[in-house]
């Protein structure tokens, strides 16, 4: 680590920190979580789901194929590290407010209007993480700049036997990213739904509770959009370290 500054070299540090936390086997807790969401996704009508399977597939298209979420600030060319960190905590902060300020909306409608949650919220994470990449100096209208981000946003809600296979992704993304294909037609829009909704927390299923929908419904996004970006974070800091030298483990 020779070539990076005491700020980079301390990030290092704690990316590798990160790294061993994020791969860590789930508590019982987390475990609990899981086994409850399963068993409600299990009650929920097949039609549910090919609904949110279409909005998952037309929201993270339109990230890859239209220029939607390309934020219209131009990327933090020569940023150092330190001021990067800085707009990316900002971006965070005013993310949480509006998923939380959504999540307390729809959380007050019930069971219905907890499940239009979902999409919704799936948009907000992706508008976030298209404006982290240009806090971190990377342009999203590049398409496979716009691939990386599908990759973070898996990584922040992949169940734990998929964690490293994306992280490994992650890590070698300059190799990964020329071996990727132009198209998205490869894929699984419906096993990408079922993760995503598999992992999605004991927090999320307390929103849809009548009464206490609203409160729970912005804590509950609050947190997600918290990790996240925290997952974010540490994943276009760690690019940033492999442009600039070799961040290795």
């Amino acid at each position: 680590m020779t070539n990076y500054t005491l700020y980079e070299e301390q990030t290092a540090k704690k990316l590798l920190l990160w790294e061993k936390e994020l791969l860590k086997s789930p508590g019982m807790l987390e475990k609990a979580s899981k086994s409850i969401s399963s068993r409600i996704n299990s009650i929920i009508p097949d039609k549910v789901h090919q609904a949110l399977t279409t909005a998952v597939k037309g929201i993270v298209q339109t990230s890859l194929f239209t220029m939607d979420y390309i934020p219209k600030n131009e990327p933090l060319h020569g940023a150092s590290l330190a001021d990067s960190d800085i707009r990316a905590e900002e971006l965070l902060s005013l993310y949480k407010k509006i998923a939380a300020a959504e999540g307390a909306g729809t959380g007050a409608g019930g069971i219905m209007l907890g499940l239009v949650d979902f999409p919704v919220l799936i948009g907000i994470k992706i508008k976030f993480l298209f404006e982290l990449a240009h806090a971190y100096g990377y342009t999203t209208t590049n398409y496979r700049e716009r691939l990386f981000i599908l990759y973070v946003f898996q990584l922040g809600f992949s169940s734990q036997s998929k964690k490293l296979g994306l992280l490994n992704i992650v890590r070698s993304w300059e190799e990964k990213a020329s071996t990727l294909p132009s198209e998205s037609n490869q894929v699984d829009w419906r096993q990408l739904q079922q993760e995503y909704r598999d992992t999605i927390d004991f927090r999320k299923m307390l929103q849809m509770i009548p009464g206490i929908g609203a409160v729970v419904g912005a804590w509950a996004n609050y947190g997600l959009l918290d990790e996240l970006g925290q997952t974010g974070m540490n994943a276009y800091r760690m690019r940033r370290l492999q442009d600039k030298g070799s961040f290795q483990e």
